[in-house]
């Protein structure tokens, strides 16, 4: 029986991006990166290996926070009220908050995006959405893009208010408009450290869940009754045993004859993991970014940052900070003008400071020294 559709002239929800959702999990054996639907394979890596979840949660915290400088005092101080208190959802409040999601999303997907909600002529909130919900389409022209929600028959429409729409992406490609996530090229070598780690546990199960082969022997010479008989007497006797070991009762085993007990795989090695562990782990750190040490991975005797790895990881965070940068003065310019102000922002991130306290504070005491010996150099120099 067929239904005719009927289209609903009802209006969009306020908040377009926020809804329900089910948590997917899938199998990252077999993948095939095809340039899109791998969002469900980088969210499965994340919950399986914590060191790319420590990764991620590390590149955000040390992209810092920023300021917001404004030309009119009056506007500097309603801005800096609603960056402060403004709400983002999920229970979190201000802009650091919707800056720590907006930044999960742009390292595990490579693109995020967010929403300001508008109330009364007033922006009221920023969220931060899902962006393995959306689809993204070029506009009318090759610089502007057009995201798409689900409406409520299932299709995907493009959603009413677009201009209210954040959207970033991570080193995107020219043959679509979606970015590049921290985890390309990492599914292969997830899935086998995976099975590595699947095999020692395997190992140590059977290492504490031992199975035992019982043999009698001299029974040659007995008849098949005589024979079944004595091999039942001694299985009972000893799942008596073994039943009252695992209830902490100490039971001796008694048989009459040679007896041979083994353990069912007591003489195959477990083979060597560190090698092959941490060949891969070196392989998925490295597309991090980030030093190991950084992770809790202890790979040298000198656990310490040096200038160039320092000088490295500072530039690998400006790139994130620059590519989130428009999004957070959109924010504050959409914030501003609605507020009849000047909405002409600069935004000010905090320092990056990646070097030792101790080193810093010599070099800043060399450079206090060098400055006051040119001082008195010169007065040395000025006739009387």
């Amino acid at each position: 029986m067929k239904r005719k559709k009927q289209e609903s002239g009802a209006m969009a929800a306020v908040c377009q991006l926020r809804g329900g959702n089910i948590h997917p999990f899938g199998a990252m054996r077999h993948f095939t990166p095809l340039g899109g639907g791998e969002e469900r394979i980088y969210r499965e890596m994340r919950e399986a290996l914590p060191v790319l979840d420590a990764a991620v949660g590390k590149m955000v915290r040390l992209c810092g926070g920023f300021e917001v400088k404004c030309r009119n005092p009056q506007a500097q101080e309603k801005l800096n009220a609603f960056l402060e208190m403004m709400p983002c959802g999920r229970g979190q409040m201000g802009i650091e908050s919707f800056l720590s999601g907006y930044l999960d999303s742009l390292l595990t997907y490579g693109r995020a995006v967010g929403e300001m909600v508008v109330a009364g002529g007033k922006l009221r909130a920023v969220c931060w959405g899902d962006v393995t919900t959306l689809e993204v389409q070029e506009g009318n022209n090759s610089l502007d893009v057009v995201l798409w929600g689900m409406d409520d028959h299932g299709l995907m429409r493009p959603l009413p208010y677009q201009h209210l729409l954040l959207f970033t992406t991570m080193n995107p490609e020219p043959a679509h408009p979606y970015g590049v996530s921290m985890f390309r090229g990492m599914p292969f070598l997830a899935d086998i450290l995976l099975k590595i780690y699947n095999t020692i546990g395997s190992n140590w199960e059977r290492a504490g869940n031992l199975r035992y082969s019982v043999i009698c022997k001299g029974g040659e010479n007995l008849d098949p009754v005589t024979a079944q008989e004595r091999g039942k007497a001694v299985a009972e006797q000893w799942s008596k045993a073994m039943e009252d070991g695992k209830n902490g009762t100490v039971r001796d085993f008694v048989a009459v004859g040679d007896v041979e007990i083994k353990v069912i795989g007591g003489e195959a090695p477990l083979l060597d993991s560190e090698v092959p562990v941490r060949q891969i782990l070196e392989q998925l750190v490295a597309k991090t970014g980030l030093p190991p040490f950084l992770l809790g991975l202890s790979w040298s005797t000198t656990e310490r940052m040096s200038t160039q790895q320092a000088d490295i990881l500072t530039s690998e965070l400006w790139a994130l900070r620059r590519t989130v940068e428009p999004a957070m003065r959109k924010i504050c310019q959409t914030f501003l003008a609605l507020e009849g102000l000047d909405n002409r922002v600069e935004i000010l991130w905090d320092d990056i400071s990646l070097q030792d306290i101790t080193q810093e504070s010599q070099a800043a005491l060399y450079n206090a020294q060098a400055e006051k010996y040119r001082a008195e150099a010169k007065l040395a120099q000025e006739p009387v």
